[in-house]
């Protein structure tokens, strides 16, 4: 993943933080790893994080102190071990600095600013007409990081960057939209349209990745090393946390869950393929299920919902085979990563009610020998700020790699 630096455009004008920068390739990653222990479960002594890490205590120090210089972490106060003299202790700086978070949507743009913790100071959130421009939502993403900056003293001299994601084929290193199907776009430089508008580091993603760091740091993968976050709605998604790394594959392509084939004849994909997940596991597919054997349109998934819950039997059935598919996909999950947890997110997951346990069933039903056990599916409320958020956190990830 690269930073991508700002240059003064029209549409807005940022400072970026005078004191670090997030400028060049990412130092050593220990500083990340230290610096996300020290934030989701700190305050942590040297020693502690070194025992908790399983690093020695020289390689410790030798990531911390740049990390005080920088203005990251602080020492606040000593802890008594018992043996020896008493320990300092460190801690994230939250105030010190302040990250804005950009979520690319179809229908929406939401902007956050968080402190150095991702906790959200301001959110704020445009709707836009379907198939928008790129121009026309870096501009209504501009207007978004104006609003939410003027809410917190100082913060364009706080400011570290931008983080960015959007669903699609994203090459995070160009900063570059390949693909997205979702917001109908085709090789875009996303980087260089918010970058020609703000004077301010930029770091863009595919929007599923920046969620996986946000749930690694905060949310249900905090305890689990090798995990997937999945996404039902729209469309379905995938980032993967692997072996405690995010995992992206070569030009960041992993993860498209998708567009896993699953029938050779089956049904045409948004992404020219045939038979993809995604054609039978998403929002289209229940919509598309509930007409045809309604023989009436079913034009949005709030008339499903309420269709399935007033125990209408076609709804129900539709909800039930979406997730009879899913639950298939996600037992390929299993068998190929043998991971130890799935948290189930997006749009849609309001509805989990409804496919559930078809899922459920269905994934244990697919999963080879112990897979599906090893497993544990996690479901998860995801509003549009913890998108926006997981993009913030792209930022403050990077800050930390380039610390030196």
């Amino acid at each position: 993943m690269a930073v991508h630096g700002g240059g003064k455009g029209a549409v807005g004008l940022i400072r970026m933080a005078s004191e670090p920068a997030l400028v060049g390739a990412a130092g050593d990653d220990t500083r990340a790893r230290i610096f996300a222990e020290i934030l989701t479960a700190g305050p942590f002594s040297r020693t502690e994080v070194a025992k908790r890490l399983s690093l020695s205590q020289s390689t410790v120090t030798k990531a911390v102190n740049p990390l005080i210089e920088m203005g990251y972490l602080l020492e606040v106060g000593e802890r008594s071990s018992g043996n020896g003299r008493p320990q300092r202790m460190l801690k994230v700086a939250e105030d010190r600095y302040v990250v804005v978070g950009v979520k690319l949507a179809p229908a929406h743009v939401t902007v956050v600013l968080t402190d150095l913790s991702a906790s959200v100071l301001a959110r704020h959130r445009q709707f836009m007409e379907a198939g928008y421009s790129p121009q026309a939502g870096v501009e209504a993403a501009v207007r978004g990081i104006e609003e939410v900056l003027d809410t917190e003293p100082d913060a364009r001299e706080r400011v570290l960057g931008v983080g960015v994601g959007l669903g699609g084929h994203v090459d995070a290193d160009l900063g570059r939209c390949v693909h997205s199907g979702v917001l109908g776009w085709d090789d875009v430089d996303v980087a260089g349209l918010f970058s020609a508008a703000l004077d301010l580091p930029v770091v863009v993603n595919n929007d599923v990745n920046a969620l996986v760091v946000a749930e690694r740091w905060f949310g249900a993968g905090r305890d689990s090393a090798s995990f997937a976050v999945v996404t039902v709605g729209a469309g379905v998604g995938c980032g993967l946390m692997l072996g405690g790394d995010l995992y992206t594959g070569v030009s960041g392509l992993a993860g498209e869950f998708g567009h896993m084939p699953l029938e050779s004849d089956g049904l045409l994909c948004s992404c020219g393929n045939r038979g993809c997940l995604e054609t039978v596991a998403s929002d289209l597919a229940i919509l598309r299920d509930i007409s045809q054997h309604a023989g009436v349109p079913c034009t949005s998934m709030e008339e499903a919902v309420r269709l399935a819950r007033s125990g209408d039997d076609i709804a129900l059935n539709a909800f039930a085979a979406m997730g009879r598919s899913l639950g298939r996909g996600l037992a390929t999950l299993c068998n190929l990563l043998n991971l130890d947890k799935i948290i189930l997110t997006g749009e849609s997951i309001g509805s989990y009610d409804l496919f559930g346990e078809a899922c459920q069933d269905s994934l244990r039903d697919h999963g080879f020998s112990s897979a599906a056990d090893d497993c544990v599916v996690v479901v998860h409320d995801a509003d549009h700020s913890l998108w926006a958020r997981g993009a913030a956190c792209l930022v403050i990830r990077e800050s930390v790699y380039a610390a030196m």
